[in-house]
């Protein structure tokens, strides 16, 4: 009897205490969206794609950035062909962006290639704001216009929202679709809201040259994009959430190519996880500590996956508590209600993803893809930067 509640308590902790936090997210996520007042249109902007070997889609990236909404005078784009072997330096001149090629051996990943940008932006003195833009993704028009009009309100660090450009691809781009939706809108609106930082998530963010004079950017792990958020926390500064821009990056279907990808994404951050938390938990304490708290918080948050197994094996354990001691009936309520929390930022995500009826249906797959998450984790994770395989 003693060992079975040890146990449910084992199980029960985490899955309560994640639980609620997604609640909590969700209901503060109902939120209406800010509209910024419209810019004087000042702002310089460098906006820089890091690329490795992406001959097959930086043509259309550089063209869709040459269209912002943006005066032609006040923006550069600036492709940073690292270590390539394929012809992306080339065809970017030719899409109309300014080229800087990058080789180095020894120091190969996206932000050694963003540190090389950002260096020669801050040099080059010619913008007063770099933006950075992955490869493979479309923005809205409206980008720079929602940056400077934050940026002169007072903020030097902002993101827009990362979605998917490639939505009905397959099963799985629309389950990550939701998935998107729900880690990117949902917990974004809420942290703004709350005035917390919502982070900067690799593609469609940007900072202020003051900024990176400020806190340079230092960040070359697999999760670059988190470790520069937590340099930002540490130093005081929240990342704004700029909700009316969208970032559309481009999501493999494979799933071979999917594997490569998640493998690196899950083992750069519990690299990060290991270095970072302490440092996030003891910043926390201080005076207007609650972005770090915040940001250690959300690191400590599992994948949903792996919430989903927790809440599973919970839900399971005190079934068969249930039935051999009736008295325990508490822990299957416990475990019902924290399936309803899951269950209810799923639909928000969902919601908010736009993708109809058919990511709904494909919502029963959600199973198979924890088991092939699950699976991936087991296996060797790689390290640097590794083009993921596009389909044709």
């Amino acid at each position: 009897m003693l060992l079975a509640e040890i146990f449910l308590i084992i199980l029960a902790l985490p899955a309560t205490a994640v639980s609620l936090y997604l609640l909590l997210l969700t209901l503060l996520s109902q939120a209406e969206r800010a509209v910024p007042p419209k810019s004087s249109q000042q702002v310089r902007f460098d906006v820089i794609v890091p690329a490795h070997n992406e001959a097959q889609l930086i043509q259309a990236t550089v063209k869709n950035l040459l269209k912002l909404d943006w005066p032609e005078d006040r923006y550069r784009v600036m492709v940073v062909a690292d270590n390539c072997t394929d012809d992306t330096a080339n065809l970017a001149r030719e899409a109309g962006a300014q080229v800087l090629e990058r080789h180095d051996e020894n120091k190969r990943g996206k932000g050694y290639a963003l540190d090389y940008a950002f260096e020669y932006s801050l040099t080059d003195q010619q913008a007063d704001a770099v933006v950075v833009v992955d490869a493979d993704t479309e923005v809205s028009s409206n980008m720079l216009e929602a940056f400077a009009s934050r940026i002169e309100n007072g903020a030097h660090a902002l993101q827009g929202v990362y979605g998917v450009l490639n939505p009905n691809d397959s099963w799985r781009t629309r389950l990550m679709t939701i998935a998107y939706a729900a880690l990117h809108q949902l917990r974004w609106r809420a942290r703004e809201r709350m005035k917390l930082s919502c982070g900067i998530r690799g593609n469609g963010w940007c900072v202020t040259h003051s900024l990176l004079n400020q806190v340079p950017y230092k960040a070359f792990s697999l999760t670059e994009d988190l470790e520069y958020s937590i340099d930002l926390a540490l130093a005081n500064y929240r990342v704004v959430y700029c909700d009316e821009v969208e970032i559309l990056g481009l999501l493999v279907s494979s799933e071979t190519a999917a594997t490569s990808q998640r493998q690196r994404w899950e083992g750069g951050r519990w690299s990060l996880i290991r270095s970072r938390l302490l440092p996030l938990l003891r910043a926390s304490m201080r005076p207007n500590g609650k972005i770090c708290l915040d940001l250690a918080l959300e690191i400590l948050v599992p994948p949903l996956s792996y919430v989903f197994i927790n809440i599973v094996l919970l839900m399971v354990a005190a079934g068969i508590a249930t039935i051999v001691v009736p008295s325990m009936s508490p822990w299957l309520l416990l475990s019902a209600l924290c399936t309803l929390c899951l269950i209810l930022y799923v639909m928000r995500g969902w919601q908010l993803s736009g993708v109809g009826m058919r990511g709904l249906l494909d919502l029963a797959r959600v199973p198979s893809f924890v088991l092939w998450k699950l699976i991936v984790m087991l296996r060797k994770r790689g390290s640097g930067w590794i083009r993921t395989e596009r389909e044709k």
